[in-house]
């Protein structure tokens, strides 16, 4: 009919093997690579949107990239709920939660089922820092007025905040929740 051969039938059945082994092969090289947990309520890394915009840029620090929350004035926490604090764990963890955010610890670096994960660091007695998690399961920050970044002080993507280089930020206070549009921020300048 096709002209094809008698050979031919037998050949595709070993093309069809072959096909098999070649798919099960890229299947089990697939399976090795490691897993992110997603976080479907995370907001997306789009450093672009906090970084091009020199007022949204410089007025906007990592307390407000955390928490995904624009003020254009530098916010602090406990800062619009008249709470204050020093640079210690046991007073910044109160004053974000005075803002709204849910203290976390036993979240362990796991996505909410609601909201998105932030971590909150200290370099004792000197400042804070805050990184978010990201839908990829990556975290991400924004050093006071300076860009948006998705690595550490080594160039490393953050896996988890407690092990990532942080310079003089030497100390790990907590992980927190923040529930979208149930908190509120304010800052002292810009």
């Amino acid at each position: 009919m096709l002209g094809l051969g008698s050979q031919f039938s037998d050949r595709v059945l070993k093309e069809i093997a072959r096909y098999g082994e070649l798919r099960g092969e890229w299947r089990e090289r697939h399976h090795r690579w490691p897993r992110r947990e997603r976080c479907r309520c995370a907001p997306l890394y789009e450093p672009a949107w906090w970084n091009n915009d020199p007022n949204r840029l410089s007025c906007n620090n990592c307390y407000n990239y955390a928490t995904n929350y624009r003020t254009d004035n530098f916010a602090q926490p406990g800062m619009a709920s008249g709470v204050t604090h020093n640079t210690t764990c046991p007073t910044v963890i109160p004053a974000a939660v005075a803002d709204g955010l849910i203290n976390s610890p036993a979240a362990n670096d796991r996505c909410p089922k609601e909201g998105h994960l932030v971590a909150l660091v200290m370099g004792p007695g000197w400042d804070y820092h805050w990184y978010r998690k990201g839908r990829n399961g990556y975290w991400t920050h924004k050093p006071g007025g300076t860009p948006v970044t998705n690595v550490d002080n080594n160039g490393n993507l953050i896996t988890d905040p407690r092990t990532a280089a942080r310079d003089g930020y030497t100390q790990f206070c907590t992980f927190m929740v923040v529930m979208h549009g149930h908190i509120k921020l304010k800052g002292p300048y810009c």
